[in-house]
């Protein structure tokens, strides 16, 4: 208290004039309108700024919620784009739709090695397992290969066992995607016969020939095509949309039907022996 009491002997004349210059001021605005026009524009200015940037800040902080509101949407709407032959018959409940999606987060992923996987935030408890496709927003990212509890790995398309049935979109030409393991953003199409007239540029996509993927899934465009006299198969360089170094949120694709396929198919070639 005594420090105050000395604080305020010290400075009074500098106190005093900073209070009559307020007073003077209040006179002042009271007594015109201009200058109360210009106050009060002024502390509008103010306050507006401040409730601004308050806004700014209360929404980043927000930003991780509102995402993942954006997720479980896109899950939504991929559900209904997957399963649109359903949704054309007016068959509405998700027990007959082929594909269901859950969504998750990566929390590791390689992409430098020959053999790439990726780990994601979801697993046996959220209904994912093996072979199950992994898609981000811009294209196929791989397929489950294991998971526990919590937590699943996928096979990368960036791992030199990967093989995806593939095609050149709008077209029923399929070849399999494969990796060669140099540039962790190119992989390559095989199969594709050599009478096949191709563009550079041209878009590769998932085929329908695969019980993991939905057709017409976005892979990348065709960056150069190889062919040798000797061969009767191209091998096309496909840059790909995913950058594979920048992966956060996959939705998992589940072929309701995979299993009934694999056992029919099974069941098929052990009879035709």
């Amino acid at each position: 208290m005594q420090q105050i009491i000395n604080f305020i002997i010290r400075y009074k004349n500098f106190l005093l004039y900073v209070f009559l210059m307020i007073v003077s001021l209040g006179f002042t605005i009271q007594s015109h309108s201009y200058h109360q026009s210009r106050f009060f524009n002024s502390s509008n200015w103010i306050t507006g700024n401040i409730l601004e940037t308050s806004n700014e800040v209360s929404t980043y902080f927000g930003l991780d919620t509102e995402n993942q509101k954006l997720m479980r949407e896109n899950q939504n709407l991929r559900k209904l784009l997957f399963n649109r032959k359903e949704l054309d018959t007016i068959v509405l409940d998700s027990a007959q739709l082929t594909y269901t999606i859950t969504t998750g987060k990566v929390i590791k992923n390689s992409f430098a090695d020959p053999r790439n996987y990726i780990t994601i935030d979801q697993g046996s408890k959220d209904s994912v397992a093996p072979d199950m496709g992994v898609i981000t927003s811009q294209g196929i990212l791989g397929i489950v290969e294991n998971t526990s509890k919590n937590f699943a790995t996928v096979q990368s398309i960036l791992n030199e066992k990967s093989n995806i049935n593939a095609k050149i979109k709008n077209t029923d030409h399929f070849g399999s995607l494969v990796w060669d393991t140099k540039r962790y953003n190119v992989v390559q199409l095989i199969d594709i016969p050599r009478l096949v007239p191709l563009t550079i540029g041209d878009t590769i996509v998932t085929g329908g020939m695969s019980s993991i993927f939905p057709e017409n899934i976005p892979i990348g465009t065709i960056r150069k095509f190889d062919l040798n006299t000797s061969q009767s198969f191209y091998t096309i360089d496909v840059a790909l949309f995913n950058d594979m170094t920048n992966i956060k949120n996959v939705y998992i694709i589940d072929n309701s039907y995979r299993e009934e396929i694999l056992k029919l198919e099974k069941l098929t070639e052990t009879n035709g022996q």
